[in-house]
């Protein structure tokens, strides 16, 4: 009594307006109390530490990316793979080949973190750290890397507790770990005294209670999705890579992108520049949530419909979400344009200089939110698709192909005024593909849709 059947799964269901809204709710928590508490973190730091330590993490950020982008790497292909096996028919196969992917991102995590504490000082040098920053970003760092299996873990885990048809017990998991997140921060820094150092320990141990319970949930002898003896191979995992590689280049870009901020703001305005970039930066994370929670939410829906073969209800889904994520894009504009002063002096504390850059700046880069929803979901769309060509096409050319050239080219032309429009400018050019590349997927499901009424 009370267990589910073999066949029971959530995405077997049609997905109205409302339904979608309801089954991608939870993932939208989550990913807007994850940017929630990356602030937090972030402001911790700033108003605790010092915007020196801010401008620290920074600098260390392309190794968090690089992180954070095998993850999601991981996540998001395979669950595009295990939604597509469990769409199929295939149960077991959908629970072998899920089981080989969670292993293979905790030997990954592993091997990430020997390599970076083994290099630590090489790597902070070659990221850019100035001689005054250099402290702060070893005592980060080297926490942060210790907890490298976790954080990979997490972000698995968290997307395929989706896949499983349980994104509300994915909220509660980040609930729970970002609220002790932020304790552990205030205790770590404050009573224990530990500075940037304090902060990290209480970033790593919140990873790690998503991966814990994860464990639990997936070894319990129950639910459409579990542990079960690993299978698929290195096909599988290749695949799964394949599949989720614009969710690496997006984050390897974003690793090169803000190498590339942070040294034309340290050369242009030291270290005060730096400390403006990262507001930005994690600002836009944290305004990003809604739309990348949606479309991380929908994605197995469309995974499902499309391993089915159900043309007519993957084009109705990809109306809806469309639709939703282009008000959301709206209402994300209008909040950084009017709001942009508050959430700068909010991180730059009493540290003027800071918080004058960094308002200065969201009055140009606000523009970037129009743009950059409809950009996130088209990457996320092809992924569900098992498209990995098209979803890392738009990946890279909204996070490096037009970012990195805008960077290096637009300071020359207007000065400071240049890095704060690279990003909008990216994300306008970007969009143009993400249409183009949305109405050619369209017309190719519609052509095989009339193929298929055809009498024979």
């Amino acid at each position: 009594m009370g267990k589910k059947t073999e066949g029971a799964n959530p995405l077997d269901r049609v997905f109205g307006p409302a339904a979608l809204l309801r089954f991608a709710l939870p993932t939208v928590g989550t990913m807007l109390f994850m940017g929630l508490y990356t602030v937090v973190d972030t402001l911790f730091i700033a108003r605790l530490v010092g915007t020196d330590a801010l401008s620290a993490v920074n600098i260390v950020c392309p190794v968090i990316n690089l992180t954070v982008g095998l993850g999601t790497m991981l996540a998001t292909g395979g669950s595009a793979l295990v939604a597509r096996e469990m769409g199929a028919g295939n149960a077991l196969a959908a629970r072998r080949k899920f089981t080989l992917l969670a292993l293979f991102a905790g030997a990954l995590g592993v091997l990430i973190a020997l390599g970076g504490l083994l290099f630590l000082p090489s790597l902070i040098r070659g990221l850019g750290a100035s001689e005054r920053l250099y402290p702060y970003c070893r005592d980060y760092l080297a926490v942060i890397l210790l907890f490298t299996p976790a954080g990979l873990g997490q972000v698995f885990f968290q997307n395929l507790l989706v896949t499983a048809g349980r994104p509300g017990l994915g909220l509660a998991l980040t609930l729970g770990s970002g609220c002790a997140n932020a304790l552990l921060d205030w205790l770590f820094i404050v009573p224990g005294g530990m500075g940037g150092a304090g902060a990290a320990r209480g970033t790593g141990i919140g990873y790690a209670i998503p991966v814990a319970a994860g464990l639990w949930f997936f070894a319990r002898d129950g639910g459409s999705l579990r542990f079960a003896r690993p299978g698929g191979g290195w096909q599988a995992v290749a695949e799964s890579c394949r599949n989720g590689c614009s969710e690496m280049v997006g984050q390897l870009a974003a690793a090169v992108t803000t190498f590339l901020f942070n040294a034309a703001m340290m050369a242009r305005l030291g270290e005060e520049g730096v400390a403006a970039i990262t507001v930005l930066i994690y600002s836009q994370f944290v305004l990003s949530t809604l739309y990348i929670g949606f479309s991380m939410g929908v994605a197995p829906v469309i995974s499902y419909q499309y391993g089915r073969g159900d043309r007519s209800a993957l084009a109705r889904t990809t109306r809806l979400a469309l639709g939703a994520v282009g008000l959301s894009s709206l209402a994300v504009f209008a909040a950084a344009l009017l709001g942009g002063g508050r959430i700068a002096a909010l991180f730059a504390g009493e540290d003027q200089a800071v918080a004058n850059l960094a308002a200065e700046g969201f009055s140009l880069f606000a523009y970037s939110f129009l743009f950059s929803g409809i950009n996130l979901f088209s990457s996320a769309y092809f992924t569900a698709l098992s498209d990995g060509r098209a979803s890392a096409l738009l990946s890279f050319l909204r996070t490096f192909g037009l970012l990195a050239p805008a960077i290096l080219y637009l300071p020359r032309v207007w000065g400071r005024a240049g890095i704060w429009l690279a990003v909008p400018l990216a994300e306008g050019g970007a969009f143009l593909c993400s249409v183009f590349c949305l109405w050619r997927q369209r017309r190719r499901l519609e052509g095989k849709e009339k193929a298929l009424s055809v009498p024979r």
